[in-house]
């Protein structure tokens, strides 16, 4: 059983992570339409696999790499939660 400090700590690490990942992925998306077919391919899988090698790297730091469910969630809360209020700051900016 993880003591509770720091299933707290991996709960708030997994929400910052997803949108440290939304704005990586959204920064990411500019380089994927402006390079050759090649590139797209080896950018992407690089991307993933240092975005997913850096989260278990610090998440082993804090909580010795154990993974639940509810790490995934806030690290989907997390992502999704940026990419729904920068698309409606983005879209009042557009008007």
């Amino acid at each position: 059983m993880i003591p509770l400090n720091i299933q707290i700590k991996s709960i708030v690490f997994s929400f910052l992570y997803g949108i440290i990942f939304s704005i990586l992925t959204n920064l990411n998306y500019k380089f994927i339409f402006y390079t050759k077919k090649v590139f797209r391919i080896i950018i992407n899988i690089l991307f993933v696999l240092d975005n997913v090698v850096i989260y278990f790297i610090i998440l082993r730091l804090i909580n010795d790499g154990i993974i639940h469910y509810y790490f995934v969630i806030a690290l989907i809360l997390g992502y999704f939660g940026v990419n729904k209020l920068s698309s409606r700051i983005l879209s009042k900016f557009k008007r």
